[in-house]
């Protein structure tokens, strides 16, 4: 069985192909917000993050004609902001360190994530996270990726997406402790 998308913004998209300026800004209107928030919390850096949307728009008004409809058009600009993203930081040399799970041991309990605590403090905690742990925790958690998708965008092995995610936890638990947000019984 083949899967079908629904795009509501499929004759924008249609309208964009023609060239059609007023459909573009429409795009970017729907659009730029959640991708600038996309870019920026992998970088982690305004700036970036800015450069990155723009680049990213640019990339997907030249190359529309490839949109071919496989997916949402949102989720196909979703996955061009995160690969220009992720290339941003490899141009920073971010090295995500292939680990072979040595004794890291997964921790089933996400109770750290369900706990209620300040958005803010939270935020600001992932973002005070070093980039390779940010970006994992943020394609895992926030973006919705499996680690075997993480592991292909990376260009790392699943294990080790799954060990930098185990450590971007307990690297978040301690700040969260550290800046008395999470109490550290829980």
């Amino acid at each position: 069985m083949e899967t079908t998308y629904i795009d509501k913004h499929i004759a924008l998209v249609d309208q964009c192909r023609k060239g059609d300026r007023k459909a573009q800004f429409e795009i970017y209107k729907l659009y730029s917000k959640a991708m600038y928030n996309v870019a920026y919390r992998i970088v982690n850096f305004e700036e970036e993050a800015e450069d990155i949307l723009q680049e990213s728009f640019l990339d997907v008004f030249t190359r529309i004609d490839s949109f071919r409809g496989e997916t949402t058009f949102g989720l196909w600009l979703k996955q061009i902001v995160i690969n220009k993203s992720i290339n941003q930081l490899r141009k920073r040399k971010v090295d995500f360190v292939n680990i072979d799970e040595m004794d890291i041991v997964e921790d089933e309990d996400d109770g750290l994530f369900g706990l209620e605590l300040k958005a803010e403090e939270i935020r600001q905690a992932i973002m005070s996270l070093p980039d390779k742990h940010r970006v994992i925790l943020s394609l895992y958690l926030l973006e919705g990726y499996d680690h075997s998708e993480i592991a292909h965008v990376l260009k790392i092995s699943e294990g080790t997406s799954r060990s930098q995610f185990m450590r971007a936890k307990l690297k978040l638990n301690d700040f969260l402790i550290k800046g008395g947000v999470k109490d550290e019984r829980y």
